[in-house]
């Protein structure tokens, strides 16, 4: 939710998140080392330089196809539009599920016109997202710069994972 040297896996344990609990696969849409995705948001854009981010320049261990008559979806994507509770002040959601997970961008702030209406707002919130699909927790700004802070204003301008991010990706992923 929201209100860039890669190291060996066997080098780093999963990072410490700020609840306390550490990145997890079992936190996470992956399955069999793809997160398969189906639907369409109106910020389809956002969520290929999402699916883009995580996967240059050695983030490769999980593929992001689309989902086909040969599997499963691992994640849907979908838009809402409100900003009554419980979605005030979230610009998107991923959430996990028994079955296929579910990732939220909120028009209601992302749309054209408002706050966070820009390309590199929505790309940003895209990308935030799909790592909590990747498994990893928000990351508190104070210790390191992240893709995975909690808030928009302290993340990575550019929408991409940061060297830190790139570092618990291959912690997690290898």
């Amino acid at each position: 939710m929201v209100t860039a040297q890669p190291s060996s896996a066997h080098a780093a344990a999963p990072a410490t998140c700020m609840n306390g609990l550490k990145d997890s696969r079992g936190r996470s849409s992956v399955d069999g080392g793809e997160i398969a995705w189906e639907d369409a948001t109106r910020f389809d854009g956002a969520r290929r330089h999402a699916q883009k981010a995580w996967t240059r320049s050695g983030l490769d261990r999980v593929k992001f196809p689309a989902d086909d008559a040969t599997r499963y979806a691992d994640l849907e994507w979908s838009d809402v539009n409100t900003s009554r509770p419980p979605w005030k002040n979230i610009l998107g959601l991923w959430k996990g599920l028994q079955g296929t997970d579910r990732l939220r961008l909120n028009k209601a702030y992302l749309g054209p016109g408002k706050q966070y209406g820009d390309t590199r707002s929505r790309q940003t919130i895209a990308a935030h997202e799909l790592g909590h699909a990747l498994g990893f927790c928000h990351k508190n700004p104070s210790s390191y710069s992240s893709l995975m802070a909690p808030h928009i204003y302290d993340m990575s301008s550019d929408g991409t994972p940061t060297s830190r991010d790139r570092r618990n990706y291959h912690a997690l992923w290898g």
